[in-house]
């Protein structure tokens, strides 16, 4: 996540340039020789070129369906499945990752996959610059880098900020999809977007619901349930404004 943190100050007070602190650490991976070829080939098909556009939906699936912004999808796994699964939604997975993205594009390859697209870059800054207000239908961020480490909290995505603009950017109704393995994540996710008037939880006792039908499960999310770690699957609405007294 792109947040704002102020360097050290110079030696005469001043203060030196902000840097941004993001949610995840950009690996280069080793490409197989297929995902090579995805990126060269599939790339300007199902990819969406860099730049500072917004991003016009119903030109970029040829149709008026709803839109899931999927952030950080790691290789796709679930989020091919996903797409193949809903036909009537629109699917845009975004992911900084290489190897991932091109594993993806050849799931949409083998199995003909028509209402999913990808963009390669900082799902932050894709949110602030090219996605309009109010135009996605929902948003699914499974299984993020939960930054254990106290001195690293600030790096995990789910924030006041990234909230507030996540709920901008989402259509009244929508509903906004978070998963875990790590449980003070989980608390943590629940503790801030507590606090946002935007989102109600849907859980019955505000806490966490059962794995929802149209999640599959991650090929991390099986490592860690090997491993003992409970997952936790937040689910919350966009409240419309009127809900809001605003």
């Amino acid at each position: 996540m792109a947040q704002r943190t102020r360097e050290p100050q110079k030696s005469d007070g001043s203060p030196e340039h902000y840097r941004p602190v993001r949610s995840f650490v950009l690996r280069a991976g080793r490409l197989t020789d297929g995902q090579k070829r995805a990126l060269e080939e599939l790339w300007p098909l199902y990819g969406i070129a860099g730049g500072t556009d917004a991003v016009e939906f119903d030109v970029l699936f040829g149709n008026d369906h709803p839109v899931i912004l999927e952030i950080g999808f790691g290789n796709g796994d679930a989020t091919w499945q996903m797409a193949r699964n809903e036909p009537g939604l629109n699917f845009l997975g975004v992911e900084v990752h290489k190897p991932g993205v091109g594993h993806l594009l050849l799931k949409i390859e083998e199995y003909e996959i028509s209402n999913l697209r990808i963009a390669c870059e900082d799902a932050v800054e894709l949110l602030r610059q090219r996605i309009t207000s109010h135009s996605l239908s929902g948003v699914r961020i499974y299984f993020p880098d939960p930054w254990p480490k106290k001195r690293h909290h600030k790096r995990r995505i789910i924030q006041p900020p990234f909230v507030r603009l996540l709920a901008e950017k989402m259509k009244p109704s929508a509903i906004l999809h978070l998963a875990t393995d790590w449980a003070p994540y989980a608390e943590h996710m629940l503790d801030v977007m507590q606090c946002s008037p935007a989102f109600e939880n849907l859980a019955a006792a505000g806490g966490r619901v059962p794995r929802p039908e149209w999640r599959p499960q991650t090929k991390y999310e099986k490592r860690g349930e090997r491993l003992g770690h409970e997952v936790y699957d937040l689910v919350f609405r966009r409240r419309p404004e009127t809900e809001r007294g605003e």
